[in-house]
């Protein structure tokens, strides 16, 4: 008898330092402790370092991990087709990644399918909301949160700051595919800089034949092509929203750069200023139109710690909850711009300035 006492004393001793060392625990706001939140990323067809869409989420979740103390994992498929993507949610899901985030509308189709199949797994999808592959219906479950950013807003703050830097001259812009986010982008950046031609004393223009959508995010030869196209026509700026295609044009704005010719690329959905660099910490990009996707993976990742998940809602990050915007710093744009740059996005964060998101005879 004293043997089996013994026995199950010391059984109890391994299972209570196993359960010791289990990891931290994650403390949410209201004091109760919970089980550590795993989350998981599934990244769309770039890498997880594309200075884009895949960066800007998975820096948010590092942030979280460092914040928050959640666990986190990403995984790349094979490829952006629904069957890859579906594949790897379910394997994130059999290994306990349950609070799944996914970047890109290419996730449309698989969140549709991955919200019903894994009923308890939660989900975040930016730039995008569930739907069936013909787009006809659209679905946003009680374990589904989607998120959208007033692209046409980041546009036109990019537009105003880069009229302000220029004063005068040509500037154009490179999309990747026609879908609302970057036609969004076109309209707003148009509409930023003829704010600033009728209010704040600039007279910058962009002609029909520089307003350009390649129909990819991956041909970076054929962005660097365009871009060639347009400086040659005297452009002084192109804004690329383009994914790999905008990349392109970053390489062609270098080569130009290094032999002397004053050429910029406007950046988007993260500051690529970096990207831009050619030689002494001199770099193209004049600026970027960012959406803060780092901030939405963030807040949404801490709601659901503290049991605050916006389950079947879409959210809008703009302006007014600061989803959206240019770099605070950078060295391309003068002191005196910066502050009338700030002038304008308290006003738009107000209400003073309405910003389209739709076309409204604007270049197409």
């Amino acid at each position: 008898m004293k043997r089996k006492l013994i026995a199950l004393t010391l059984s109890a001793l391994v299972i209570t330092g196993c359960l010791a060392g289990c990891g931290k625990e994650t403390t949410s706001t209201n004091g109760g402790k919970k089980a550590k939140l795993k989350v998981g990323m599934v990244t769309d067809s770039g890498t997880i370092d594309d200075k884009s869409f895949n960066q800007g989420t998975w820096e948010g979740i590092q942030k979280a991990k460092k914040d928050l103390g959640i666990d986190c994992n990403y995984i790349k498929p094979a490829t952006s087709g629904e069957a890859d993507l579906l594949k790897e949610i379910g394997n994130l899901n059999d290994t306990d990644y349950k609070f799944i985030v996914t970047p890109g509308f290419s996730f449309a189709s698989a969140i549709y399918n991955a919200q019903a199949k894994y009923k308890n797994a939660k989900f975040i999808i930016l730039d995008s909301a569930p739907s069936t592959a013909d787009g006809k219906t659209t679905l946003v479950g009680n374990n589904t949160v989607a998120v959208f950013f007033a692209e046409h807003q980041s546009g036109f703050m990019a537009g105003v700051a880069t009229a302000l830097q220029l004063k005068t001259g040509d500037v154009g812009f490179i999309g990747g595919m026609a879908i609302p986010p970057v036609q969004k982008f076109n309209w707003g950046f148009q509409q930023g800089v003829a704010y600033a031609n009728k209010n704040l004393g600039t007279n910058v223009t962009i002609k029909k034949e520089n307003v350009v959508y390649q129909g990819t995010f991956t041909d970076s030869a054929a962005g660097q092509q365009l871009a060639a196209q347009m400086y040659d026509r005297g452009v002084k700026a192109i804004f690329a929203a383009a994914g790999g295609v905008g990349m392109g044009a970053i390489t062609e704005a270098k080569q130009r750069a290094t032999k002397g010719q004053e050429v910029w690329v406007i950046g988007v959905d993260s500051d690529q200023y970096a990207q831009g660099i050619y030689k002494d910490q001199k770099s193209v990009i004049l600026t970027s139109a960012m959406k803060r996707i780092d901030v939405a993976t963030y807040d949404i990742i801490k709601n659901e710690l503290d049991g605050k998940f916006p389950g079947g809602k879409t959210l809008t990050f703009d302006a007014t909850n600061d989803g959206i915007g240019i770099p605070k710093e950078n060295p391309n744009l003068s002191k005196e711009i910066t502050g009338k740059v700030s002038t304008v996005y308290a006003d738009l964060k107000a209400g003073k300035i309405t910003v389209s998101d739709k076309a409204d005879g604007l270049i197409k």
